[in-house]
Order: structure tokens, then sequence, then C-alpha cells
């Protein structure tokens, strides 16, 4: 069957890397063009996206480029709220692709940034009647989209005993780790984090690790799928995504560094277990670049 010109379906999922004898890397182009294009099916079957329709999202890494990607082929006017720690590389992309990026420039007093954006988003969503929001942190289609990687690791490697990955909006892990466990309800499932962030009980405050943690408790973390947690800082992350460029030739951005280093050392300590580790994004210009510039001053 053709692929569907208004998605990108040979991108969504991932490729699968041996990292050790029992250790994989599911390795995406750029995992969050998975759920956007889920949600936007759901939104356009159901009539809550209407042809030529607006999109209005908060977002400040993938997810709005994947917004983007799809925004520009299918159609639609695409607003999204974000804040200064956006890359101006993304930022750039966004914008080439035709998004409005509208920058919040003051924390809110509770929530940081997280929720000052999401007071922006409310205006902006008041501002243009019968747009849709995705809302990727309360959406349930954000987990549901991942059952498809769930079926695409158990076709290529069977029942898994450990699964690694990062949590931000909480989709991606909970989601997969939700379907897998009808194949092996033993499943290990650990969780990434970084320090002063909300996800596991920690006090929000300033993070130099993008792509991973949150000031605000997103409604997909599913904590009942998670069985044990790691936290990783920026320096460490960024040293980790280097090595695994280094031994692996993998060319990935900070979150996948932090999620390798966890499940490396899971995979050393149970040599008679298979474990997989999520890499949600490509290493490109705007992924990278800064991750390995911040390594070196780590």
């Amino acid at each position: 069957m053709p692929a569907d010109p208004r998605s990108f379906n040979d991108l969504e999922l991932p490729r699968l890397f041996r990292l050790a004898p029992n250790l994989f890397a599911a390795s995406f182009h750029l995992m969050k063009l998975l759920p956007a294009r889920y949600m936007l099916d759901h939104a356009e079957r159901d009539g809550r996206l209407k042809p030529g329709g607006t999109i209005c999202e908060t977002t400040s890494g993938t997810f709005g480029l994947a917004l983007a990607m799809l925004a520009a082929v299918r159609g639609y006017r695409l607003i999204l709220v974000s804040d200064p720690a956006i890359d101006e590389k993304l930022r750039n992309r966004l914008q080439e692709l035709g998004a409005t990026v509208d920058i919040v420039e003051k924390p809110g007093e509770l929530g940081g940034f997280q929720q000052a954006r999401l007071d922006r988003l409310a205006k902006a969503m008041s501002e243009n009647p019968g747009c849709f929001c995705p809302s990727q942190y309360t959406n349930d289609d954000n987990r549901r989209a991942y059952g498809a990687v769930s079926e695409w690791i158990a076709s290529r490697l069977g029942t898994i005993d450990c699964l690694v990955g990062t949590v931000g909006s909480g989709g991606s892990m909970s989601g997969t780790a939700h379907f897998l466990r009808y194949l092996n309800p033993e499943l290990t499932v650990i969780g990434v984090d970084t320090p002063n962030s909300v996800i596991f009980g920690q006090k929000d405050g300033k993070r130099l690790l993008r792509g991973l943690g949150n000031s605000l408790m997103p409604r997909n973390v599913d904590h009942t799928q998670f069985d044990d947690v790691h936290w990783v800082d920026a320096p460490t992350a960024f040293l980790a995504t280097r090595k695994l460029h280094q031994r692996h030739g993998l060319f990935q951005g900070g979150t996948s560094g932090a999620a390798w280093l966890v499940a490396d050392w899971w995979a050393r300590r149970n040599p008679g277990k298979t474990a997989i580790t999520f890499s949600p994004m490509k290493g490109t210009d705007m992924s990278i670049q800064s991750t390995m510039t911040a390594g070196s001053r780590a």
C-alpha cells in the first residue's frame, strides 16, 4: 500500500541497533511524528480538526517540529507557544515550515514557563474559535499511538525483559510499557528523568537538559507502569551522548544519551536478559550541536 502523502509513514517507526549482546536501541528519525500524526488523524475523523483549520499547541521541542511538518503537508495553520529555551535552529525550522511561534518571555509564579505557556495557549485558542489543540500532555492518543511501537519491538525481538526511556509528556514510555506488558507481565520498565523535574516527586527548578522532565505533572504519565527511576543531570547526559556517538556511531541528542547510560548499566547487570532503550531523535544541527558544545564545557 503506498504511503499517505499527507504523512511521513516511513519515518514514524524506529530502526534497530544492537549496542551490546543483550541491549538494543530503537532509534527514531523523529519519535514525535507518530503521536502527532495519530492525534491529527483522530481529530480529522471525528471533526475536531476541519480542512484548512488551525492547530494550537504549546511546546519547546520536537513535538512542535512534528506538528509543523504535518501541518505543512496537510494545509493547516499552526500556532506554537514556546519559551526562551527553545533552540534557535528549531525555531527557524518551525517558521520555515509556516508555523507561528509565540514566545512567552516570563515564567509564571507557579508552574514556571510551563504554566505561563499554558496560559498563553488558552489565549491563542480563544482568539481562534474552532481550532484544535493536540494537548500532548493530556491527550490519551499520545499513549495509544505507541501500540505501533510495541508491535514493532515484539516483531523484531519477541519478548523483552526491560524497557528504558526518558519521560517528558509520558506518552512514549507509559504507552509502550502498557502494550508490552501483555507479552511479558514481568517486564521491568525504567524511567529516566532529570533533576528539578516534578514527574517523579522532585521540586520544580531550572533544568539544563531538554526533552525530558517537566514543571507540571502530565496526565499521560502512568506511574503504575514504572518499576524504577534514574535521574541523569545535564553534564552526565551530554558526556553519554558523545560516548554513544563515539562507540556506536549513533548521532543522537541528550535524551538518547541519558537513556542509553541507564540501559547500559542495567544490561551489564543482567547479562541473561534483553533490554531495549529509546533514542527519540536522529542527531541534527539543532538537536546535537548544542549538546556537544555544552558537553565540552561541562
